[in-house]
């Protein structure tokens, strides 16, 4: 069952880039990093809430990158009561549902935050495979480790391809 009372189904986008990196995000207001994210909106799949959440949170544009994989299973994780915001607590999430996807990119970006309504980051950096996990706030820490391996043997197959 995807849809799952008191979580909100949501997308994680993993970029590669030229280098064999991953885009990490830095949070405003707070010091943490994460992998771009967003809520699937009604009525939309899966695969069109991450080609538009790439763009709205990073500025990577459908055409600049290619799909290389996404999860078959869905990742959940709950949010610690006083960090959710107030429209979680309004529909009553008490955490999200996370589809994973992993794409690559096939020409240079500018990175940039631009088109976020929300303004959720500040700052990014290109970083290896497994470091997300060490910088990751600690409620998301097994869904990171559980996707980061689901999509291991697809990113070292589109790496060693180079």
């Amino acid at each position: 069952m995807i849809n799952e009372p008191g979580y909100r189904l949501n997308v994680g986008l993993i970029v590669i880039n030229n280098k064999g990196k991953l885009l990490l995000c830095k949070r405003k207001n707070i010091n943490s990093w994460q992998f771009p994210q967003g809520g699937i909106d009604f009525g939309e799949s899966p695969l069109k809430a991450a080609i538009r959440e790439l763009y709205e949170e990073v500025g990577i544009k459908k055409k600049d990158v290619k799909l290389i994989s996404s999860t078959d299973e869905w990742f959940k994780y709950d949010v610690p009561h006083e960090k959710r915001k107030n429209h979680f607590l309004k529909k009553r999430f008490k955490g999200q549902k996370q589809k994973w996807f992993l794409f690559r990119l096939i020409k240079d970006v500018k990175i940039h935050f631009k088109n976020d309504p929300d303004n959720e980051f500040i700052d990014y950096k290109w970083v290896p495979y497994w470091y997300p996990l060490y910088t990751i706030v600690e409620f998301k820490k097994e869904v990171y480790r559980s996707a980061l391996n689901a999509l291991r043997d697809n990113f070292c197959e589109e790496v060693n391809n180079d």
